[in-house]
């Protein structure tokens, strides 16, 4: 301990406390065994769906709860992918103004269950989509009473890789927009 410095010498002397009490906490330790194990995870479940959204009302400052929202695959790299009508998933926004998990319309239902499936069916890492995701924000403004200059608000965007969380270089997809009844403004999320 230095005795130049008292200060230091109560870190030090709380600092060798610490370790010492990490130490004895873990009494199979020794001076080996301070590398990380790796552990295997179960497979997990996707609590999310490879393509979010998140609407903000930046008229009250507040989530956009129970907005209809509509996503529709536009195009794809794969010709499977194609249908005589467009893949179309809808859900309502959340308490929180988000959408998670999206349902197929019932044309869609018999081509695929899930956006990951539809992800999944194209055949490279690198395959790309476009996607359009629909915001009815006009009859949703109406029923609280405020007049809108948006009917719908719709974001196309392209979607790159397969859907695989984790794998290829896939990063989620999240689409948030801040929606006013006079504007609204989107980017990508994460």
């Amino acid at each position: 301990m230095d005795s130049r410095n008292p200060i230091q010498g109560r870190i030090s002397n709380r600092l060798a406390l610490v370790q010492h009490q990490l130490a004895s906490s873990h009494p199979s330790s020794t001076a080996t065994s301070h590398c990380p194990v790796a552990h295997p995870q179960p497979p997990s479940t996707m609590s999310r769906d490879p393509i979010t959204c998140h609407c903000l009302n930046t008229l009250t400052g507040t989530p956009a709860a129970n907005l209809p929202v509509t996503l529709t695959l536009l195009t794809a790299s794969d010709s499977s992918a194609r249908t005589a009508s467009p893949l179309t998933f809808h859900a309502s926004t959340n308490a929180d103004g988000r959408v998670a998990k999206w349902t197929p319309t019932e044309a869609t239902a018999s081509t695929a269950s899930s956006v990951a499936e539809v992800l999944a069916a194209l055949p490279a890492a690198d395959s790309k989509s476009n996607w359009a995701v629909r915001f009815e924000v006009g009859p949703w403004y109406e029923a609280q009473g405020v007049e809108s200059f948006w009917p719908e608000v719709e974001v196309k965007f392209t979607v790159k890789g397969r859907g695989r969380e984790g794998e290829e270089g896939w990063r989620h997809y999240h689409v948030p927009v801040l929606l006013g009844p006079w504007n609204y403004s989107t980017y990508r999320g994460s």
